[in-house]
């Protein structure tokens, strides 16, 4: 019988990991993620979890110990934050061009100094062009329900790539939710034994990561680029599977709320997502045509699933909670490039940098933004909210 737990993001996360299984989960604490691999520790100590649970120096070396765990053909995790993804970075490009479907969760956090210890995505944002698929949860139970799909996708014939679940540092890694979690037979019949692509065998010897000349390197990175592409059709297959096995669905690359004649839309990622929607609730009461998309991939990008939810809009917002300095968000940029073309006003929304509070009032400054865009007045191309004092 399925069980009905109040728990953090964090421990969703952990929990989530324990159904799966994995072998080797090599780690190196920071927060705000610790709280993740110290829960996987007592599970492995308690016994409810058979796997080897290696201490590392540092994140650079759980990386490298994920990537030689990977190779030899077990599923392999480990969980990280901002300056800790950032020291994983050199190592972050292997496990995508030798094609190890490592986990890793991402505690979203700032980087940099002055930095806090509170959600901003400039630590992940950074690393969306390694080659890691790369996700982003609004609530504990999706953290929960994405490790399982995670491994289900990047362990796929068809894609066999590392994936990055990400979830926003406090704002959901710590706050306490009801999340239902799944007997353990019903995992293990969603998500088969893993079976790798290849693997370091001392009977059958094979190299990897080894250098490659310019006659091949090019075609690495095609094949790495082809193997992305397949991805989407992949994760939108297994959700719906998921959804035929524990009853939830979360649309694929995108979700979309209330777009039903809708004339203005904002797109959101992370927890952020829930505040909007309150926000589209109260001013959809007041006759106002407003409606939301949630973003729940930065790669795959879901350049063809934005171009249909907008169609019959007049004006698009797009929510960051990073920023490109002396440039837009990274996802405005994306989004804008998969729009090129359109003559319909898409504008920027910074806000929330720095752990910096996300109201509903904030969503619904966007929104009057955007109207005014809609009815075409000139508005800035992007707008930072929330700043203090004048600016």
């Amino acid at each position: 019988m399925r069980s009905v737990k109040a728990l953090t993001g964090n421990a969703a996360a952990a929990y989530g990991v324990r159904l799966c299984r994995p072998e080797v989960i090599p780690n190196y604490p920071i927060t705000p993620q610790t709280i993740i691999i110290e829960q996987i520790a007592d599970f492995i100590n308690d016994g409810e979890l058979d796997a080897d649970f290696i201490p590392a120096d540092s994140e650079h070396s759980a990386m490298s110990i994920a990537i030689g765990a990977a190779a030899t053909g077990v599923r392999t995790f480990t969980a990280t934050a901002s300056h800790g993804l950032a020291l994983m970075h050199e190592m972050l490009y292997v496990p995508p061009q030798v094609r190890l479907p490592i986990l890793l969760v991402n505690v979203n956090r700032s980087l940099g100094a002055g930095s806090g210890i509170w959600v901003e995505y400039n630590d992940s944002m950074a690393e969306r062009d390694s080659g890691w698929m790369q996700a982003y949860a609004e609530d504990s139970q999706e953290v929960l329900d994405m490790v399982i799909q995670a491994y289900r996708v990047a362990e796929d014939p068809r894609v066999v790539l590392p994936f990055m679940l990400c979830l926003d540092g406090f704002i959901l890694s710590h706050t306490v939710e009801r999340v239902e979690v799944p007997e353990q037979e019903e995992v293990d019949s969603f998500l088969p034994k893993f079976e790798p692509l290849n693997r370091l065998d001392p009977q059958n010897p094979m190299s990897i990561n080894i250098a490659v000349s310019p006659a091949h390197s090019m075609e690495m990175r095609y094949q790495l680029d082809r193997q992305m592409e397949s991805a989407r059709s992949v994760i939108s297959e297994v959700d719906e599977q998921f959804a035929k096995a524990f009853g939830r669905r979360y649309g694929g690359l995108i979700d979309t709320y209330r777009m039903e004649g809708a004339e203005t839309a904002l797109i959101t990622l992370g927890t952020a997502t829930s505040t909007a929607r309150v926000a589209v609730d109260e001013l959809r009461a007041q006759g106002r045509k407003v409606g939301l998309i949630k973003l729940r991939f930065m790669r795959p990008f879901p350049h063809e699933d934005i171009r249909e939810a907008v169609k019959g809009l007049k004006a698009l917002g797009v929510f960051d909670r990073s920023i490109s300095v002396n440039g837009f968000g990274p996802v405005f940029t994306e989004v804008r490039s998969s729009l090129y073309g359109s003559s319909m006003p898409i504008t920027d929304h910074i806000a929330g940098i720095g752990g910096r509070d996300l109201k509903v009032s904030t969503f619904k400054e966007m929104f009057a933004l955007l109207e005014e865009s809609a009815s075409g007045k000139r508005v800035r191309d992007c707008t930072w909210h929330g700043l203090r004092g004048e600016m």
